[in-house]
């Protein structure tokens, strides 16, 4: 079963939708994307997990379906963005899956809003990713050349040796040169603007952490870093992948999350 909503969120509209079980007293998984990518981001994933589950996911404003309102954006904004969309589907003690900034969202929204939030995997993420000036650079490049002459350059950082250049990575370069500049730099400002060290070391719920053996956004190191300050914690490298495993080995990634979800006692 699939439905859509279009959600208002402050006059920003977002786009989001369930599979699986549409029935709010179903156990939960909320999805959140990374920078350049849409909800798409996890369409092999879906039917790998386990039956009975109802799975949330939306479009980051600024991308995909969702609205593109003028940047730049704060993480304030896109937790407030995750948090609506929680709130619109009655959602309470979900597993939230965030990949990239998606995982920053997951770290700001679990200390916020503890109610909606269970546990936490933290894919290819960080409590603090880059520094303001690689992202002000990054920025600049988008408005002055749009996404195209990035692509390239993007792919490189997001993919695997064995994955970078085959016929499988065609439709994540037409994603990202598709992704509007506007959005993408909004969203690259809200990333400048977070460190969230202290708020996540905070957390007292079960978290899984996801990274890529050969991650160039995101390394596996940092990765590890933010979720060791989470006690308790657990952590998984997927050697042979980039940024975004859940592409490249969607049956191994999915396998991390099956088990997570069955031994937290979600299903």
């Amino acid at each position: 079963m699939m439905r859509e909503l279009t959600i208002d969120q402050n006059g920003v509209m977002l786009y989001a939708r369930i599979d699986g079980v549409d029935d709010r007293f179903a156990p939960t998984l909320v999805f959140s994307n990374s920078l350049g990518t849409t909800l798409q981001l996890w369409q092999k994933i879906i039917p790998l997990l386990p039956e009975g589950l109802r799975l949330i996911r939306y479009d980051l404003r600024g991308h995909g379906q969702s609205d593109i309102p003028v940047g730049p954006y704060t993480m304030g904004q896109m937790v407030s963005d995750a948090e609506t969309v929680c709130d619109a589907f009655e959602v309470t003690d979900a597993m939230f899956i965030g990949l990239s900034v998606g995982g920053m969202i997951a770290q700001g929204l679990a200390v916020k809003r503890p109610d909606l939030i269970r546990s936490l995997v933290l894919s290819n993420t960080a409590a603090k990713i880059g520094n303001p000036k690689l992202w002000q650079d990054r920025i600049d490049a988008v408005q002055a050349q749009g996404m195209a002459p990035l692509s390239d350059s993007i792919m490189r950082r997001w993919f695997g040796r064995s994955f970078y250049g085959t016929a499988d990575m065609a439709p994540w370069l037409t994603m990202v040169s598709a992704c509007d500049p506007i959005g993408y730099a909004g969203v690259c400002a809200a990333i400048a603007g977070t460190d969230f060290y202290t708020p996540t070391s905070g957390l007292r719920i079960p978290t899984q952490g996801i990274a890529g053996g050969q991650d160039a956004a995101t390394p596996a190191d940092l990765v590890r870093e933010t979720v060791d300050l989470i006690p308790g914690s657990q952590f998984k490298v997927m050697s042979k992948c980039g940024h975004l495993p859940c592409v490249e080995d969607p049956i191994g990634y999915a396998e991390i999350l099956s088990d997570f979800i069955r031994n937290t006692g979600h299903v």
